[in-house]
């Protein structure tokens, strides 16, 4: 199983090129992906220019959206371009986006765009960037992955699992637990059969993680804030799940592992740079 990190995006950071460095380090130490989270109403950063960013400064590592929150890119065209741009200037094979329709309205009262239509024109953009990314396709340029980057697609409705069968590589769920995995699974694997699709789907899963005599304090003022939305039942529930020494982090690999994850990312909560190193040495990398 593949082990990746998160960037820090939904924490109180302060200093965009702390996030670059991050990127730096994730890189250097050895982990196969690096992630960064999507919001419009909170001060996470936009993924797609904070990925191009992070490819600037790497070669090898996975370039992640997980999750963007794609019914907001109402350009259609422009945001393909986006994509294409950006995989370019990653290289190919190295840029994954992992898209969902997002929950939060006030994401959407922000964009002036009607959330109760979001699934419709999720489902027009999937069309718009499969064309931009075919061979000679209207827009340039051209992605440097033959077809596109791989699509991973989150939630756990009908739709998502008809994306999944329909556009994707797989499913990615976000602040998981294996419960959720083992539950979603069978339902993504049934509908990629039914699909007639080869191989499998790829299960990716991301957890919460800070590690350091502040972790405790740092996921709590981090996620508190993040989740207040849901309220304080399920911000707290948010809290107790994030890995906060470096024991339940090895037992969180041990445990989707178990399972069948392809890949499992570790989240950020603390801005601090040392996260990097501290997440790579508790897991031995």
């Amino acid at each position: 199983m593949d082990i990746g990190i998160g960037l820090p995006g939904h924490a109180r950071w302060a200093d965009g090129r702390t996030l670059v460095e991050w990127a730096r380090r994730a890189e250097a130490r050895g982990f196969s992906t690096l992630s960064v989270s999507d919001r419009l109403a909170w001060s996470t950063p936009e993924p797609l220019i904070t990925l191009a960013a992070a490819a600037g400064v790497t070669s090898r590592i996975r370039l992640l959206t997980s999750v963007l929150l794609a019914p907001l890119r109402t350009n259609h065209a422009l945001f393909a371009k986006a994509v294409t741009t950006l995989d370019q200037l990653a290289g190919p094979d190295r840029l994954h986006l992992g898209l969902a329709p997002g929950v939060r309205e006030d994401d959407f009262v922000l964009s002036d765009v009607d959330y109760s239509i979001r699934g419709e024109r999720f489902d027009r953009l999937l069309d718009r960037l499969a064309a931009a990314s075919a061979p000679d396709g209207p827009i340039g340029p051209g992605p440097a992955t033959p077809g596109g980057p791989p699509l991973l697609f989150g939630g756990n409705s009908k739709a998502t699992l008809r994306r999944i069968a329909s556009y994707g590589t797989g499913w990615i769920a976000g602040d998981a637990t294996v419960q959720d995995v083992q539950d979603f699974a069978p339902h993504i694997r049934q509908a990629w059969a039914e699909a007639g699709r080869t191989g499998s789907p790829r299960l990716v899963a991301s957890v919460m993680y800070a590690l350091g005599p502040d972790a405790e304090a740092a996921v709590s003022g981090a996620i508190g804030s993040y989740y207040a939305f849901a309220g304080e039942e399920y911000a707290q529930y948010g809290i107790s799940i994030a890995h906060t020494s470096p024991e339940q982090i090895t037992a969180a690999i041990t445990d989707f592992d178990r399972i069948g994850c392809h890949e499992l990312i570790f989240m950020g909560n603390d801005p601090d740079p040392g996260q990097v190193d501290l997440l790579a040495d508790a897991i031995g990398l």
